[in-house]
């Protein structure tokens, strides 16, 4: 059966999927993987890739497509998304990845990342009942809400520039969080996300990406990562309003020995833990299905053919 990879390259983390595609359309992956890389790191400031960030992920990004020929894939789809959009100096990450790794990658839109990650999370949850589904995928650089119904159509979609990585550069001045960093990350949140049309009612919320999955993993101790236990897990509003405290008044060095957190994702997470926060409140909604599969299984589909209903 045919075998096909994605790689995704994000503002603070790199992520490889190998998988099959069988005989009824579905994917069954043969191998995930994940790197946290930072190719955003200053951009927001500097509107410029670092030289730190783009060594780091041109190293990774040339490691997975090697590892994705030695398995067997016929052919490579690889993204990459606001951090590569913004910066002035994307160009030099594209040459790069096509000298070093020999893949071509695609820069793709904040809406067509939005509909990528929504095809990922209607494919594992829109089945499960007829109400609508919202997703949110929440990145290093931007975060993405798409509003659809049970039948996978689409009727709102956005990419708003606030990712954990985006935010902690903007705001966060101190260790651990004080309250005026929290408040002053919190008011740019609710600021933005007053902007959303209103949540439609009954919606189930599908939350994306490695800022959701680490809550979930903190918050069930779970080390080392399992896909398994994370994946179709549900975090309560009141589950993340206790993991955002903690998050926020643990000091960085007491962050990285939290079972469950990556000791890279550590600096981030207290502004990806009010992001999740802050998006519950402004939809009103009171939990958060997780997804561990994201935009790289939405790729997939969309350059390798889509699944069947």
């Amino acid at each position: 059966m045919p075998r096909y990879a994605t790689i995704d390259v994000g503002t603070n983390s790199v992520l490889l999927l190998v998988a099959d595609r069988l005989p009824d359309g579905r994917f069954q992956a043969v191998q995930e993987r994940a790197e946290i890389t930072r190719l955003g790191r200053g951009v927001d400031k500097s509107r410029r890739l670092s030289p730190e960030g783009l060594e780091a992920t041109l190293q990774v990004v040339s490691d997975f497509a090697s590892e994705a020929r030695r398995l067997g894939a016929e052919a490579i789809a690889v993204s990459a998304t606001s951090a590569a959009r913004d910066a002035e100096n994307g160009a030099e990450f594209l040459s790069g990845a096509r000298e070093r790794a020999g893949v071509t990658v695609d820069i793709i839109s904040g809406e067509l990342e939005a509909q990528l990650s929504f095809t990922s999370a209607h494919a594992d949850f829109g089945r499960e009942s007829s109400a609508p589904l919202v997703v949110i995928d929440i990145g290093g650089g931007s975060t993405e809400f798409i509003y659809g119904d049970a039948q996978g159509r689409v009727a709102f979609r956005h990419s708003f520039d606030v990712g954990a990585v985006r935010m902690t550069e903007r705001y966060v001045r101190t260790d651990p969080l004080s309250a005026g960093d929290r408040a002053r990350v919190e008011a740019n949140l609710r600021e933005t996300f007053s902007k959303l049309p209103p949540c439609p009612p009954g919606a189930v919320l599908v939350g994306i990406a490695g800022t959701v999955t680490t809550l979930f993993t903190v918050r069930h101790a779970i080390e080392p990562y399992d896909a398994a236990r994370v994946h179709g897990g549900t975090l309560t509003r009141a589950e993340l309003e206790a993991l955002a405290d903690q998050m926020c008044h643990l000091p960085l060095a007491e962050r990285q020995k939290l079972p469950g957190l990556q000791p890279k994702r550590a600096d981030v997470i207290p502004a990806g833990a009010l992001i999740l926060l802050e998006s519950l409140r402004a939809l009103g909604l009171e939990r958060c299905r997780v997804s561990d599969r994201g935009l790289r299984w939405g790729l997939l589909a969309y350059r390798f053919g889509a699944p069947h209903p």
